[in-house]
Protein backbone atom coordinates (compact mmCIF):
# COMPACT_ATOMS: atom_id res chain seq x y z
CA UNK A 1 0.00 0.00 0.00
CA UNK A 2 3.36 2.28 0.85
CA UNK A 3 4.44 1.63 -2.85
CA UNK A 4 1.05 2.56 -4.23
CA UNK A 5 1.17 5.86 -1.96
CA UNK A 6 4.20 6.77 -3.32
CA UNK A 7 3.80 6.00 -6.83
CA UNK A 8 0.30 8.23 -6.53
CA UNK A 9 2.13 11.17 -5.29
CA UNK A 10 5.25 11.26 -7.51
CA UNK A 11 2.63 11.16 -10.42
CA UNK A 12 0.82 13.53 -8.79
CA UNK A 13 3.84 15.86 -8.38
CA UNK A 14 5.10 15.36 -12.26
CA UNK A 15 1.56 15.95 -13.28
CA UNK A 16 1.10 19.54 -11.02
CA UNK A 17 4.28 20.68 -10.83
CA UNK A 18 6.39 21.37 -7.86
CA UNK A 19 6.91 25.10 -6.87
CA UNK A 20 10.55 26.65 -7.37
CA UNK A 21 12.66 29.40 -7.58
CA UNK A 22 12.60 31.52 -10.10
CA UNK A 23 15.35 31.00 -12.51
CA UNK A 24 15.88 34.46 -12.86
CA UNK A 25 16.20 34.68 -9.22
CA UNK A 26 19.93 34.83 -7.70
CA UNK A 27 21.46 35.36 -4.07
CA UNK A 28 24.60 36.06 -2.81
CA UNK A 29 26.19 37.35 0.95
CA UNK A 30 27.10 40.77 1.48
CA UNK A 31 31.34 41.54 2.58
CA UNK A 32 31.89 44.65 3.58
CA UNK A 33 33.81 47.35 1.72
CA UNK A 34 35.84 50.74 2.39
CA UNK A 35 36.20 49.90 6.08
CA UNK A 36 32.84 49.37 6.60
CA UNK A 37 30.76 45.87 7.37
CA UNK A 38 28.02 45.15 5.57
CA UNK A 39 26.65 41.02 6.17
CA UNK A 40 24.00 39.13 5.10
CA UNK A 41 21.74 38.18 2.32
CA UNK A 42 20.88 39.93 -1.03
CA UNK A 43 18.86 39.05 -3.46
CA UNK A 44 18.01 40.06 -7.16
CA UNK A 45 14.18 38.47 -7.48
CA UNK A 46 11.87 38.63 -10.43
CA UNK A 47 7.85 38.89 -9.39
CA UNK A 48 4.86 39.72 -11.82
CA UNK A 49 5.45 43.16 -11.75
CA UNK A 50 9.21 43.15 -12.37
CA UNK A 51 12.52 42.71 -10.78
CA UNK A 52 13.41 43.22 -6.86
CA UNK A 53 16.49 43.75 -4.70
CA UNK A 54 15.55 42.13 -1.29
CA UNK A 55 18.27 42.30 1.28
CA UNK A 56 17.08 39.23 4.24
CA UNK A 57 16.57 39.52 7.61
CA UNK A 58 20.13 38.96 8.36
CA UNK A 59 21.21 42.10 6.40
CA UNK A 60 23.20 44.41 8.93
CA UNK A 61 25.31 47.38 8.37
CA UNK A 62 27.75 49.69 10.19
CA UNK A 63 26.18 52.83 8.71
CA UNK A 64 27.41 55.82 6.77
CA UNK A 65 26.23 58.97 4.92
CA UNK A 66 24.21 58.68 2.03
CA UNK A 67 23.79 54.55 1.06
CA UNK A 68 21.96 53.30 -2.23
CA UNK A 69 21.37 50.17 -3.37
CA UNK A 70 22.98 49.56 -7.23
CA UNK A 71 23.65 46.73 -9.43
CA UNK A 72 26.82 46.09 -11.12
CA UNK A 73 28.14 43.79 -13.86
CA UNK A 74 31.39 42.62 -14.12
CA UNK A 75 32.85 44.35 -11.16
CA UNK A 76 31.81 48.23 -12.70
CA UNK A 77 29.45 49.68 -10.97
CA UNK A 78 26.56 51.16 -13.04
CA UNK A 79 26.17 54.10 -11.07
CA UNK A 80 22.44 54.77 -13.82
CA UNK A 81 21.53 52.07 -12.14
CA UNK A 82 20.99 52.70 -8.50
CA UNK A 83 17.84 51.35 -6.86
CA UNK A 84 16.99 53.93 -4.24
CA UNK A 85 18.58 55.03 -0.54
CA UNK A 86 18.60 52.04 2.14
CA UNK A 87 15.60 52.44 3.70
CA UNK A 88 17.63 51.28 7.59
CA UNK A 89 20.77 49.59 8.24
CA UNK A 90 19.25 46.15 9.81
CA UNK A 91 16.82 43.91 8.77
CA UNK A 92 14.85 42.55 5.51
CA UNK A 93 13.89 45.04 3.20
CA UNK A 94 12.41 45.06 -0.44
CA UNK A 95 13.23 47.48 -2.98
CA UNK A 96 11.50 47.51 -6.78
CA UNK A 97 13.94 48.07 -9.87
CA UNK A 98 12.51 51.12 -11.80
CA UNK A 99 11.09 49.89 -14.91
CA UNK A 100 12.86 49.13 -17.78
CA UNK A 101 15.98 47.84 -15.87
CA UNK A 102 16.36 43.52 -16.12
CA UNK A 103 17.94 42.27 -13.12
CA UNK A 104 18.81 39.07 -14.83
CA UNK A 105 21.49 41.44 -16.56
CA UNK A 106 23.35 42.00 -13.25
CA UNK A 107 25.73 39.76 -10.83
CA UNK A 108 26.31 42.12 -8.11
CA UNK A 109 24.39 44.03 -5.46
CA UNK A 110 25.93 46.82 -4.68
CA UNK A 111 25.81 49.31 -1.20
CA UNK A 112 27.04 52.33 -2.49
CA UNK A 113 28.42 55.98 -0.88
CA UNK A 114 26.88 58.10 -2.83
CA UNK A 115 28.59 61.23 -1.18
CA UNK A 116 31.67 59.39 -1.19
CA UNK A 117 31.58 57.73 -4.29
CA UNK A 118 32.59 54.42 -2.80
CA UNK A 119 31.12 50.78 -1.85
CA UNK A 120 30.20 50.31 1.57
CA UNK A 121 29.36 46.44 0.89
CA UNK A 122 29.47 43.99 -1.99
CA UNK A 123 27.30 40.97 -2.58
CA UNK A 124 28.14 38.60 -5.38
CA UNK A 125 24.58 37.04 -6.61
CA UNK A 126 24.04 33.61 -8.59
Amino acid sequence: MLRLTTAILALFLLTVGVPTADAADKSGSFTGASNHVTKGTAKIVKKADGYYVEVASDFWFDGAPDPKLSLARGGKVDKTKSVENLRSNTGAQSYKLPAGIDGSNYDTVILWCERFSVPLGIAAVQ
